[in-house]
């Protein structure tokens, strides 16, 4: 006697969320769905399949056995199906569709708005939409890995190495050169570039604590036993450089969409080492055919290609 049941696609995708997002809650915040639907799917899939997924674990909830081999073949499944999406059933002249789109946010300034000026006259009409999300690198990263967000543009300092998972490809797009911003006031301003030595006295505004900046930062003068005395903590590069030009700190600033400086403020290399970041894209191997993200890649090269930044 042979039993033949249904698995539905979305009570599937319900579970792979559930186990890469680590509780209902989550899942459905990365879905957009109430904890109530997900829930609603997670039941229909214990009724289709005849197992159990989810067992109660305190507040929270564990996957079974069963529920892991079950979440196992269904990330196989949905890579399946969004690659066939991809491919075979669009076609590759006319890019369309919904592309979600993170990036950190001088990328944003200096790559993506300039890729979306572009974008608009060439694709009017087809259908193609982009929505652009900042953030941070590793942050991206895990998005994209999970379907949340198509491509990512990151960076990553050779100091701290930016994680890759298997089931993504990476790109490089361009080598972004941080400077370290002066005050021209400032003994060290005059000078065409400095080394880490030059800038053990010095008081810092950094973005803050396990940011990747700061931790590029910290890097600096780890090496000769030091910690950088900072005394400011702010995401925002333009409030660095408001700070420089006040005299009360010093910062290191990526070149890639920083603004033109203003008066009182210079920018010297910092070398043995310099300070680079290699900037690049991600996007899941299932999507590498995909013509809106060839399309979009495509003109985020052309964008790099014209800068001045390394």
């Amino acid at each position: 006697m042979y039993v033949y049941f249904m698995i539905e696609i979305a009570a599937l995708r319900a579970l792979v969320a559930v186990e890469q997002q680590g509780s209902v809650v989550a899942a459905s915040e990365a879905m957009g769905f109430s904890p109530s639907a997900v829930s609603q799917q997670i039941k229909k899939l214990e009724k289709q399949s005849g197992v159990t997924v989810l067992e109660r674990h305190g507040r929270g909830v564990l996957l079974t056995d069963r529920g892991m081999a079950l979440a196992e073949y269904g990330r196989r499944i949905l890579g399946e199906l969004e690659e066939l999406q991809a491919t075979l059933l669009a076609d590759p002249a006319k890019p369309s569709g919904v592309l979600r789109l993170m990036a950190f946010s001088t990328a944003c300034r200096g790559l993506v708005g300039p890729m979306l000026g572009k974008l608009g006259p060439t694709l009017a009409g087809t259908g193609l939409e982009v929505r652009v999300v900042a953030e941070d690198p590793r942050e991206a990263v895990q998005r994209v890995a999970t379907g949340e967000a198509d491509l990512g543009v990151v960076h990553n300092w050779h100091s701290v190495p930016l994680v890759i998972p298997e089931n993504m490809v990476h790109e490089d797009l361009c080598l972004d050169t941080a400077d370290v911003l002066l005050n021209s006031a400032h003994p060290l301003a005059g000078r065409t570039a400095v080394e880490p030595s030059d800038l053990v006295d010095e008081s810092w505004i950094s973005t803050p604590a396990g940011a990747i900046c700061n931790e590029a930062l910290l890097a600096i003068l780890a090496g000769l036993g030091r910690v950088p005395d900072i005394r400011i903590y702010d995401p925002d590069f333009s409030t660095h450089i408001g700070m420089v030009q006040q005299g009360v700190a010093v910062a290191l600033v990526p070149r890639l969409g920083r603004p033109e400086l203003p008066a009182g403020v210079v920018a010297v290399p910092v070398v043995n080492p310099m300070q680079q970041r290699q900037v690049g894209i991600v996007y899941r191997k299932t999507m590498t055919a995909s013509p809106s993200i060839r399309h979009v890649v495509g003109l985020l090269r052309e964008v790099a290609g014209g800068l001045d930044v390394g």
